[in-house]
């Protein structure tokens, strides 16, 4: 699977040139094997270096870099690798989903515990 279409690489390091903001997710990527998944907001200007959400399973998800490279690079079992999920819309802040994850030990799309993370968020501002 193509992991970036030229639609969301530009999109990506559109992001990754404005500073300071709190961008909503463009894409997920996902192991179909696995717990691991991961919301990218941006993209570097070495087309590499993913910036966003990662949760590799273990419970404890954090913001931070990731490489493209590497993601596309994993070979699991049954000639599958790191899926990108086609439906994936984000529609919160990034800010909105890692306070949720850290609320949940793992990142969620559900719309209600994004919302009540969001309205928490809004509460210690």
């Amino acid at each position: 699977m193509i992991l970036l279409t030229s639609e969301l690489h530009e999109r990506l390091l559109a992001n990754g040139r404005q500073c300071d903001v709190d961008h909503v997710p463009v894409v997920k990527f996902f192991n179909p094997l696995g717990a691991a998944t991961w919301l990218a907001t941006e993209l570097g200007e070495d087309g590499d270096t993913l910036f966003g959400l990662a949760d590799l399973g273990f419970g404890c998800p954090e913001l931070g870099s990731f490489s493209l490279t590497e993601m596309g690079s994993v070979r699991l079992p049954l000639g599958l690798g790191i899926e990108r999920d086609l439906f994936f819309e984000g529609t919160f802040p990034v800010s909105v989903y890692a306070a949720a994850a850290r609320n949940v030990g793992r990142i969620v799309l559900d719309d209600d515990l994004l919302q009540a993370a969001a309205e928490a968020l809004r509460t210690t501002e």
